[in-house]
C-alpha cells in the first residue's frame, strides 16, 4: 500500500469519526429537548391539578390562595423565573400535604402524587440527558472542529435540583 493511500484511509477515518460525533451530539440534543418538553408537561400538569386544589373545598382558605398563587406563578413564568416557581410550587403542596388528614381519600391528591410520581423520573431522565451532552461537548475534538455549532449549552435548573 503506498503512503498516499494510508493517509487517504486516515482522513476517511478522521472525518467520519468526526461525522460520527456530529451525529451523537445532535442526538443528545434533541434527547434533552424531548426529556424538557415531557417535564414541562408534567410540571404544567402539576400547576393544574394545584389550582383544582385550590378551588376546591378541600385546602382551607388560606392554603387555597398560597397554592393558588404558586400554582399561577409556576404556569406563567418564564424560563428564567421557573426554577423559583416551581420551587414555591413545591414549597405550597408540601405546606399541603402536611395539613392532610391521613384518611383524607381525594382523586386530587391520588393525581397529584401520581404526577409527582413522574416528575421525579422526568427530572432524572432530563438531568442524566443534560449531564450526557455537557460530557460530550467538553471533549477537545468537539470543541476545535465546533461539532455544536450553535446549540446552546444545555443546563440543568435549580428546580430539578430540589426534592420535586
Amino acid at each position: 500500500m503506498s503512503q498516499t493511500a494510508i493517509y487517504i484511509a486516515l482522513l476517511v477515518l478522521f472525518l467520519w469519526y468526526l461525522s460520527f460525533t456530529a451525529s451523537r451530539l445532535d442526538r443528545l440534543h434533541h434527547r434533552v429537548e424531548t426529556s424538557w418538553a415531557a417535564l414541562d408537561s408534567l410540571l404544567q400538569r402539576r400547576a393544574a391539578i394545584a389550582l383544582e386544589i385550590a378551588h376546591s373545598s378541600f385546602a382551607d382558605p388560606g392554603l387555597a390562595l398560597i397554592l393558588n398563587q404558586a400554582a399561577h406563578l409556576a404556569r406563567e413564568a418564564d424560563i428564567s423565573e421557573r426554577s423559583d416557581a416551581e420551587s414555591g410550587l413545591t414549597g405550597a403542596l408540601g405546606l399541603l400535604l402536611m395539613n392532610v388528614h391521613e384518611n383524607t381519600d381525594d382523586a386530587l391528591l391520588k393525581e397529584l402524587s401520581e404526577v409527582t410520581d413522574r416528575i421525579r423520573v422526568a427530572v432524572k431522565l432530563h438531568v442524566e440527558a443534560v449531564n450526557r451532552t455537557q460530557l460530550l461537548r467538553r471533549k477537545f475534538i468537539v470543541k476545535v472542529f465546533r461539532l455544536a455549532g450553535r446549540a446552546p449549552l444545555p443546563s440543568i435548573h435549580k428546580f430539578e435540583d430540589d426534592a420535586i
